[in-house]
């Protein structure tokens, strides 16, 4: 499906920017953000560092889980490994969701509902961040940004230097319009994230959970219609 890309980076800057305004400033998908922070916190800025610390962890569970669960799979159904990690992750967002809003009102980065929140949080992404590693198919990185935006510029000036090969500008052309509507797609999610968690608080993560639900099942369709045999 040629827009998971697109919806997943929807969904990481979402969850990512509404976990970083409600939870201290942690992030839950650029978990590596969260070294930074907790080195700002132990020079005395910021606040939050148990926190910060705890969901690294929890984000490595994610991804061990993931692993874990494609293995696991019948050789007959490895198919089914999307579909699976979909619904898992959709599963933890919900999760993640009703933690949050038991957490509310939030006034301490290091109360157990709040360290509760973002384990969940963390191990969520953990799984998005694991499944295109594990469940091999074309497309672009959609949780962090960085390597794309990068990736862009430098096809942006390899279309317009005059000197390029066409080969080279014909590749730069394909690789930025595939990578364009992820990177637009996350800014999207992350100005929704941060609108969503000030007017509705934590249960605005029913928005990527129900998106999750749905790839999780269109996913399933389109294998059952590729699979050998299907009639």
């Amino acid at each position: 499906m040629k827009s998971e890309d697109t919806i997943l980076a929807a969904i990481a800057g979402f969850v990512d920017t509404l976990s970083f305004v409600a939870l201290f400033g942690l992030f839950t998908a650029h978990v590596t953000g969260n070294f930074v922070l907790i080195g700002a916190g132990i020079a005395g800025s910021g606040q939050g560092v148990l926190l910060k610390l705890i969901v690294f962890p929890a984000f490595i569970g994610g991804v061990v889980l993931s692993s874990l669960l494609v293995r696991w799979l019948p050789q007959e159904h490895a198919r089914q490994g999307a579909r699976l990690l979909y619904a898992v992750q959709a599963v933890l967002i919900f999760g993640f969701c009703l933690a949050g809003v038991w957490a509310t009102p939030i006034s301490r980065p290091d109360s157990l509902p709040v360290i509760l929140a973002g384990v969940v949080g963390a191990f969520a992404m953990g799984v998005q961040n694991a499944h295109p590693r594990l469940v091999q198919r074309p497309g672009v990185p959609n949780t962090v940004m960085t390597g794309n935006v990068t990736q862009a510029v430098l096809d942006v000036i390899d279309m317009l230097s005059p000197g390029t090969p066409d080969s080279v500008r014909t590749a730069a052309r394909s690789r930025f319009g595939s990578m364009m509507p992820a990177i637009v797609a996350f800014a999207v999610g992350a100005v929704a994230g941060a609108l969503g968690v000030v007017y509705m608080g934590f249960w605005a993560l029913l928005a990527p959970a129900c998106a999750l639900v749905g790839l999780a099942a269109i996913t399933g369709e389109h294998e059952r219609a590729i699979a050998p045999g299907h009639s």
